[in-house]
């Protein structure tokens, strides 16, 4: 099994896992070295970050999440690549919005990052781990990268997917339609 974490916000995690989206929008980490981001990993668990700000530059309306212990990370859901795309056209990504919940200020910020003017887009099929697995908060998972490696995982560790399989090949139909591929599962 895989043991890589994604980094990213909790309230997208939070999202992620209760099928309000099915969508990994990146502009990569300032540590991701000199190929940049990509995603690399086809599949990797979600590995939540906090910090106050991430509930303005969306559109959650859900209950505001709270960081259980900042000694602790809780991992609740994993993901799996389905496609993975580089996006350089600002309409195309503007045509996603609807599934997902960034605000497009942010979209903006993350798409104009590099003087290319593109984003990194994977649709991910999530699933839910059952029981939530606990992690101390180790200085080896801190800085702005997008990848960590995580302890081996638990052999206990139980996944249910979050959307059912029609529910979340509507997602997937309705996602190349609006990126303009028909191919399942391609990567890049």
């Amino acid at each position: 099994m895989e043991r890589t974490g994604f980094k990213e916000w909790a309230v997208i995690c939070a999202a992620l896992g209760a099928g309000e989206q099915s969508l990994i929008l990146r502009k990569g980490g300032l540590a991701e070295g000199r190929e940049g981001f990509s995603f690399r990993h086809p599949e990797f668990f979600l590995f939540p970050t906090y910090f106050h700000e991430q509930y303005e530059l969306t559109s959650w309306t859900g209950e505001r999440l709270t960081e259980a212990t900042p000694d602790q990370i809780s991992i609740q859901f994993f993901a799996k690549v389905e496609e993975a795309t580089v996006i350089n056209s600002w309409e195309t990504v503007q045509a996603l919005a609807p599934l997902h919940l960034w605000q497009e200020a942010v979209v903006r910020e993350r798409f104009d990052y590099d003087e290319a003017g593109r984003l990194h887009v994977a649709l991910v099929r999530v699933f839910r781990v059952e029981p939530t697995w606990i992690l101390p908060n180790e200085k080896r998972f801190g800085g702005c990268r997008s990848w960590v490696t995580l302890p081996e995982p638990s052999e206990a560790l139980r996944f249910g997917p979050v959307l059912s399989d029609a529910e979340h090949a509507e997602r997937a139909a309705r996602f190349r339609d609006l990126i303009g591929t028909s191919d399942s599962g391609s990567r890049t």
